[in-house]
């Protein structure tokens, strides 16, 4: 479990304990119980096997695919994945490639509804590069309309595992990933994927050299 989970609970026992001596009524004061085993629900961290694979790219979130489409990038065309996490989902994020961080970005912004289109851009969000040293991977972090703080526990330099956490969402949000372009992609649009756990990519694409290529891939033609 996630620390911030304990906190919480802690918080709300001690309203508990104040509310039952301050009003007699265990109906009453059994309502921020019930908070309390939300959030130490809402902040698990269930354990994840991760694959062992060295070309493998595993999910940096639970949640619902709701994109899986090309993008243009100052570095040319990446392939994104967009990550829908509702509030029951595990917000716990880990890292979808072993290597070394390169980036870490900060940025403040909305909180429109993570399902939108524009929320990638117009939202509060956290962007993080890991590089293997043949390609890199970036993971965004966009909080959600319920979201209202984002979490990374990483810095430039630190070197991850595949699957290791690297931070959390709070309260339903959305993370992107964006990959090379010969990435194989291995999951499609409406597809559930598990942090630490699902493969959504593997590296390289021996037929597909080319961003051309690789687009002819992803769409089966």
């Amino acid at each position: 479990m996630v620390r911030d989970g304990i906190y919480y609970a802690l918080g709300l026992a001690v309203v508990s304990y104040l509310l039952f001596r301050l009003t007699g009524s265990s109906w009453i004061a059994g309502i921020p119980v019930l908070l309390a085993l939300f959030f130490l629900w809402f902040f698990r961290d269930p354990p994840r096997r991760v694959p062992t694979e060295a070309n493998v790219v595993v999910s940096p979130a639970d949640g619902k695919v709701t994109e899986a489409d090309w993008i243009e990038t100052p570095q040319g065309s990446r392939l994104r994945l967009s990550i829908f996490l509702n509030v029951f989902d595990v917000h716990v994020n880990r890292t979808p490639i072993s290597g070394t961080v390169t980036q870490v970005n900060y940025k403040q912004g909305m909180f429109l509804n993570a399902m939108r289109a524009d929320s990638n851009v117009l939202n509060e969000q956290n962007v993080m590069v890991i590089e293997d040293g043949g390609y890199s991977v970036q993971v965004k972090q966009i909080a959600g309309l319920l979201a209202r703080r984002i979490v990374c526990w990483v810095k430039p330099g630190d070197v991850l595992q595949k699957g290791d956490r690297f931070g959390l969402i709070k309260f339903g949000s959305r993370v992107d990933v964006l990959l090379p372009p010969d990435a194989n992609l291995r999951v499609k649009k409406g597809d559930r994927v598990r942090g630490g756990a699902s493969i959504i990519a593997t590296m390289p694409v021996a037929s597909a050299t080319t961003p051309e290529q690789a687009r002819a891939t992803v769409a089966g033609v």
